[in-house]
């Protein structure tokens, strides 16, 4: 069981930006891809970014598409959401997630083993 811790949330006005980190706990965090969601008071949980186990392929959801950048280190077993351009519709809880495979195809495609508990991202206008 791969356990994930996030960091980094916080309370924004519109057009800041903000970096989510992703630590885990497992030395094998190099052979699987890692992702991104966040849930939305009311709202059905949202799979918003996703990065192969080497880095070499990302995904997004077309909501955050051009504004967030998800990346890894290996070395520090952290995954992170570089979030800019913040918007109040951004306003959600933010969790990462381990999957199943190494590679991504698509982000419905995607298969999760394990997730994090979530920070808070609250964005004002």
């Amino acid at each position: 069981q791969v356990q994930l811790v996030e960091s980094g949330g916080g309370s924004v006005q519109a057009g800041a930006s903000l970096r989510l980190s992703c630590v885990a706990s497992q030395r094998t965090f190099n052979e699987f891809a890692m992702a991104w969601f966040r849930q939305a008071p009311g709202k059905d949980r949202e799979l918003i970014a996703a990065i192969s186990k080497s880095s070499s392929s990302t995904d997004y959801a077309d909501s955050v598409k051009g504004r967030f950048t998800i990346s890894r280190d290996n070395a520090k077993n952290t995954v992170y959401l570089q979030m800019n351009s913040l918007k109040p519709d951004d306003t959600a809880v933010y969790t990462c997630a381990a999957a199943w495979s190494s590679t991504i195809s698509t982000l419905s495609s995607m298969r999760f083993r394990s997730w994090g508990q979530g920070t808070q991202v609250t964005v004002s206008s």
